[in-house]
């Protein structure tokens, strides 16, 4: 009897506790090291959500300071559509690095993160800042981004205990100057007669975690920046002619392997598709 009551008792027990123990299973490095981006797959939530523009970055690795570069729209939340042709492009001297932006603060995967001064340009999705031109006349036509006109006067502070920090500001609009060497942006070169600001580490810019990435003129094709996206006048051109606030264009700045483990979670599939095809 006893031993009959012992075992209704057992049975009881592990039916109340077998789908608890089927839920957690097991816990492995691998599943610990995937927690966070498994619960913003299962949220839904895509970085590229709100977007209709969207310029498409990508390397062959971290360390590649060489890129392909082209564009895409859509008009809802649909499919995403090539613009244009893919053209090269140059990153930062050292390649990649995990930067903070819409995708969030924290890095999406294993791989570098972007600090100040690594020679690194960030990799994974950001809202584009500010157009800059030293003469807006000069665009194919108006900006429909904001824009802003380079004097000798505007800098990027790279200072990181200033107010600044991380902004494109003219000296003489500040009530004092808490930097020191910022990235004069009337340079001689002309590299920065066409660009835009990326917002890499914004709004909420944590001191230290780099600044001012700029897409720009690149000084000669094939040439690395120290963490900007260069590229040639007419694909500037082309880019800045496109770009439309109104339609929160983004970029996605990421190595090949990358894309093509994010871009299906973000409902973006045909992004790994179209693959860019290496070609001058």
């Amino acid at each position: 009897m006893v031993r009959s009551f012992r075992l209704l008792l057992l049975g009881l027990l592990l039916l109340v506790c077998l789908p608890a123990c089927r839920t957690a299973g097991p816990t492995t490095p691998a599943a610990a090291g995937r927690s966070g981006q498994a619960a913003t797959i299962q949220a839904g939530k895509s970085p590229l959500d709100g977007s209709r523009q969207l310029v498409l970055v990508v390397t062959e690795s971290f360390d590649d300071n060489q890129a392909r570069m082209r564009r895409f729209e859509r008009s809802g939340p649909g499919s995403w559509r090539p613009v244009g042709d893919d053209v090269a492009v140059t990153l930062g001297k050292n390649g990649l690095a995990w930067g903070r932006g819409v995708h969030g603060q924290t890095p999406l995967g294993p791989g570098p993160v972007k600090v100040e001064g690594d020679g690194r340009s960030p990799a994974g999705v950001f809202a584009f800042g500010t157009a800059f031109a030293y003469r807006p006349e000069d665009l194919w036509q108006p900006a429909k981004m904001p824009m802003h006109r380079v004097t000798d006067q505007t800098v990027c502070v790279e200072s990181i205990s200033s107010r600044w920090y991380n902004r494109i500001v003219d000296e003489n609009t500040v009530p004092a100057v808490d930097w020191s060497s910022p990235d004069r942006m009337l340079r001689p070169d002309g590299l920065y007669r066409y660009g835009l600001m990326v917002d890499h580490n914004a709004p909420d810019t944590k001191p230290g975690a780099g600044s001012c990435i700029f897409f720009h003129l690149w000084r000669r094709p094939g040439a690395p920046t120290v963490g900007c996206t260069a590229m040639n006048e007419a694909a500037m051109l082309a880019v800045l002619a496109w770009l439309d606030a109104s339609k929160k264009p983004i970029v996605v700045q990421l190595p090949r392997t990358e894309l093509e483990r994010l871009a299906p979670s973000w409902g973006a599939s045909e992004l790994v598709v179209l693959r860019l095809t290496p070609r001058e």
